[in-house]
């Protein structure tokens, strides 16, 4: 069940409370394009971008979103360097330490969705102790997305129904999307409603391919590291303004 949002803080005057995105997913694109204009070692812009999903957590929780999705980590995202890698498996690790007892203090409810098998062991420890200790919580459920990929997704879904029609516990003209949808990773979450994607590239990279389907999109060439609350302001602004009929005229 999507989590109730709670009272309003500072909701900007121009924006229509009943008009808000339920459930917004961002794809953090930009590290380390913002580290090199810098001067810095891209490891910097992953960590100011933490900075930035804190931020953003925080304001949709003020504002009354009732659900955050972020992508961290993809499947292809294994390519890149080694060390880079290894650090921002360091960073996730550290990072939810550090910060659980908060999340706990402000009512948020953690979820993490992908194959979180292949993640370290001391990673998966930790994802299970965040899950576990923000159960409960209502103010905001707020989903990382880790070793995450919408193909991937699609085909395990597609396993998971392919063996019970082969159990004969389901018969394929039972197969809807419904159906479909309780076996994805966000079957307690909902699609998204708003998808921003920093950096400007026009692209969804492999995330949440089903969940988009009628997805508003947004995007910014703001470098996630500087995507703050005027930017996501912006963006809930022009969300306001686009008519969603869902195909219909």
């Amino acid at each position: 069940m999507t989590p109730k949002p709670t009272v309003l803080q500072n909701l900007p005057a121009d924006l229509d409370e009943t008009r808000l995105p339920k459930h917004v997913a961002v794809i953090m694109d930009g590290n380390g394009r913002w580290a090199k204009r810098q001067g810095l070692p891209r490891i910097m812009g992953h960590r100011r971008g933490v900075d930035a999903l804190k931020e953003l957590l925080r304001c949709c929780k003020d504002w009354g979103i009732p659900a955050l999705t972020a992508y961290a980590f993809s499947t292809e995202n294994w390519g890149r360097p080694l060390d880079e890698v290894d650090f921002l498996m360091t960073l996730f690790d550290r990072v939810l330490r550090q910060e659980l007892r908060e999340m706990v203090q402000e009512n948020v409810k953690i979820n993490f969705m992908g194959n979180l098998g292949a993640l370290p062991r001391s990673l998966q420890a930790e994802i299970e102790r965040s899950m576990t200790e923000t159960q409960h919580n209502r103010s905001i459920q707020f989903t990382v997305a880790m070793n995450y990929g919408g193909r991937e997704e699609i085909l395990q879904a597609c396993r998971a129904i392919a063996t019970s029609v082969q159990q004969g516990l389901l018969q394929p003209d039972q197969i809807d999307e419904a159906l479909f949808e309780k076996h994805l990773y966000t079957s307690n979450v909902g699609d998204p409603d708003l998808l921003i994607r920093t950096s400007g590239e026009m692209r969804v990279s492999n995330f949440l391919l089903w969940q988009m389907a009628y997805a508003e999109l947004y995007i910014t060439e703001t470098l996630w590291p500087d995507f703050d609350r005027t930017e996501f302001h912006r963006a809930l602004c022009v969300y306001q303004q686009r008519d969603r009929r869902f195909g219909k005229v």
